[in-house]
């Protein structure tokens, strides 16, 4: 059986960088190649300048920096050839140019005639490494699911004679290619990949979909067709099969054996692509291209003849080269109408291309887990698998030095930066066969000494018997010629013997051979069942590697949160220290101010009990004198009445007053009270607390400068700090 173990890898998107030559000679030239891996962008004339009023000059790095005098297939043995030699050994790959339109994306991917593009090598290594190791036609079919079955024999070669017979009857006439297409696939330089699994069998599948206005087309789909009103293109969905891998659903899917015939597939798709011709580009791709590469692989059963027919031995593995459409600035296109919308469609796709870069990069660098928009555009959707590590991403940043696409080209430059800073590590499948390698070629000898041995047997067996001796006698006294027949059966007999013999050796020899291959058999089916637990040691240690790591990459994000939280805490602590000082500081400044200000006010209370005592002692003497002044008057005022009372006698004598001297109580220094009683049921008049000042009349003296007013008694604190 195939068996699967996974194996944590680390997958970084690797950018290369093409600089295609100057069109004209006398252009301004704005990009200089300094290294292998390192470009610089020089600013024109027309470009402002920074603050110090000098020309910014960047530089980026790359992987690798191909120069104008770079070939095709330097360019391919760096960047594809690596992709396909992953692809034959079920690995997945994507590769995609990128750039701003004119700057030579579809030459890289399709190449001219006689210099063929990266898409043409790829498919002639492909072939020539599995060229004899090709199922035939039919053998895997593909289904609706993104997936792969395998037909028996029989199954197969009903459905080649339908084919046949399908084409036969239709008559369609074999279209050769165009020269100028046939040179790109006529390559000199071939070369294949090592260390193919020669006991397993291969089919190539290649689908073309190009990716409009965010509409997804199949390039490939055979319409009817209908001269009166012909029917447009249907676009396709995506959909996520079982394996969560995302697919085109009903995309055309076509088997090649040859890289011809997938070549011609392919321009044939190529013809429907849609183009067009703007100011900047006379063909400008108006469409993002996919063109897929799927390998079917499967290993043969124990005898080396056939596929084993089991579903879940099939290793299917692709490759997408993309062509994304060029980013576009419409004033520099003049574009309107229809071009106007393809181009803010293109430029949305690649916009959010770069979104979906900046957010993986993000949770890469910081530890979050922000969700990635794929769903914004059909091309991150489709290869979103690709983005979060499902296989090898590569990308050829196409540039244009001329000057007038600096600020275009630093936008591509800055995306191409921030791209090679993602990392992502996922598990990686590898299958292992748990049968017995070299079968195809063990099977391919024996059959080889099987058909040796029975010719050596057949000629031996007629050769080994001596010729029979002439039987004719013509004299009755002949006494030789029935000795030298007897002699000559004698000799046949013998031989007869002798080959009985050897051949109930071979027998059993046979028989010993069989028995010890059945042990060889045991012995293999031992070693198989401790293979399968040692595979299962080893998928145990590698989930429990996984969880290692998977740990330990959360122990350093809590050490990371701790040193944070340590640092805030420090921080904090500081902040703390310095506010609990000030607070001190605050509070002793408080308590000298207090004191100073409490003896402020010692000091004002003495001085205005003194001053409220002499005011008390002064306000009852003017009291005791406007009393004796009044009882001076009444006095005489009695007199005056006396006299009158003397005059008439007739008159009833009235009740003498009492005098005011008899009323009056003194409490204590500086306080007394008057009591008068008056007929008329007039209430009693006080005098009390005499310390309190009364509103002096506007015509009494003015106070005294050093004695408090009223509002300064009532209020002592705010008149001592008035004072301090």
């Amino acid at each position: 059986p195939l068996l699967f173990f996974s194996k944590m890898k680390p997958v970084r998107r690797l950018v290369y960088c093409r600089v295609r030559p100057l069109s004209q000679d006398d252009q301004e030239c704005c990009i200089e190649v300094i290294s292998e891996t390192t470009i610089q962008l020089h600013p024109p004339d027309g470009i402002k300048v920074n603050r110090n009023g000098e020309f910014k000059e960047t530089q980026y790095s790359f992987k690798k920096v191909f120069g104008i005098n770079t070939t095709q297939l330097e360019l391919f043995e760096d960047v594809a050839k690596p992709l396909v030699d992953d692809l034959l050994h079920c690995k997945n790959g994507l590769l995609f140019t990128y750039g701003v339109t004119g700057s030579g994306k579809t030459y890289t991917m399709t190449g001219s005639p006689g210099q063929g593009g990266l898409l043409p090598r790829c498919l002639n290594m492909i072939f020539n490494s599995i060229g004899p190791y090709q199922a035939k036609r039919f053998v895997f079919k593909t289904d609706d699911k993104n997936g792969m079955e395998i037909q028996t024999q029989v199954d197969a070669l009903l459905e080649r004679q339908k084919r046949e017979n399908q084409s036969a009857l239709i008559k369609t006439p074999k279209q050769r290619l165009d020269p100028d297409v046939a040179d790109m696939i006529n390559i000199e330089d071939t070369c294949k990949v090592e260390g193919i699994d020669e006991d397993s069998v291969f089919t190539i599948f290649v689908s073309y979909i190009e990716i409009y206005n965010n509409y997804i087309y199949d390039l490939l789909e055979e319409t009817p067709f209908e001269p009166i009103k012909p029917k447009p293109p249907q676009s396709k969905i995506l959909r996520e099969d079982q394996n969560h891998n995302m697919y085109v659903a009903g995309c055309t899917e076509v088997e090649v054996k040859s890289t011809e015939e997938a070549f011609e597939v392919f321009w044939k798709g190529q013809k429907k692509r849609r183009i067009a011709n703007t100011q900047l580009n006379r063909e400008s791709s108006r469409s993002h291209s996919v063109f897929i590469i799927k390998l079917a692989q499967a290993p043969l059963d124990a005898d080396g003849d056939n596929v084993l027919q089991e579903k879940e031995q099939i290793c299917v593995s692709q490759l997408c080269l993309v062509d994304l459409a060029g980013s576009e600035r419409t004033h520099r296109t003049k574009a309107e109408g229809n071009r106007l919308r393809e181009a803010g469609n293109i430029n949305q796709s690649l916009m959010t291309l770069r979104t979906c870069i900046e957010v993986l990069r993000e949770n890469q660098m910081y530890g979050t887990n922000k969700m990635v928009p794929y769903r914004d555009s059909k091309v991150t959707h489709l290869f979103k698998n690709y983005f979060d590590g499902e296989g090898k991403v590569r990308m050829i940043v196409c540039v244009n030095p001329k000057a007038d696409d600096y600020e275009e080209t630093l936008l591509v430059m800055r995306f191409a930066e921030m791209t090679q800073e993602v990392e992502v590590a996922r598990p990686v499948d590898r299958p292992i066969c748990g049968l017995t390698p070299g079968r195809r070629h063990r099977n391919q000898a024996f059959k080889d000494e099987l058909t040796r041995k029975l010719d050596e047997r057949e000629v031996p067996l007629m050769e080994s018997f001596p010729p029979l001796p002439s039987c004719e006698l013509v004299d009755p006294s002949d006494e030789q010629t029935l000795p030298a027949l007897i002699e000559c059966l004698e000799k046949r007999q013998r031989a007869r013997e002798m080959l009985i013999e050897t051949k109930s050796m071979i027998q059993n020899f046979e028989g010993t051979v069989s028995g010890k291959d059945n042990i060889i058999q045991e012995q293999r089916a031992k070693l198989s069942d401790k293979d399968r637990i040692i595979l299962q040691h080893k998928s145990e240690l590698d989930r429990l590697e996984k969880k290692t790591k998977t740990l330990e990459y959360k122990i350093d994000i809590l050490q990371k949160t701790a040193n944070i939280y340590e640092e805030d805490k420090r921080a904090l602590q500081q902040e703390l220290d310095t506010k609990d000082q000030k607070l001190h500081r605050q509070l002793s400044d408080n308590r000298r101010l207090e004191a100073r200000l409490q003896g402020v006010a010692s000091e004002t209370k003495i001085k205005w009990e003194k001053e409220c005592e002499r005011r008390v002692a002064a306000k009852q003497l003017e009291m005791q004198n406007k009393l004796w002044v009044k009882d001076e008057k009444l006095k005489q005022l009695k007199a005056i009445v006396t006299e009158n009372k003397n005059e008439r006698p007739d008159q009833p004598e009235k009740p003498e007053r009492p005098s005011r001297d008899k009323d009056k109580v003194l409490l204590r220094p500086g306080q007394f009270r008057i009591e008068t009683g008056v007929p008329g049921g007039n209430p009693r008049r006080h005098w009390e607390n005499m310390q309190t000042p009364r509103r002096e009349d506007p015509g009494s003296k003015p106070r005294s400068p050093g004695l408090p007013t009223a509002r300064q008694q009532r209020y002592p604190l705010r008149h001592r700090a008035a004072l301090a």
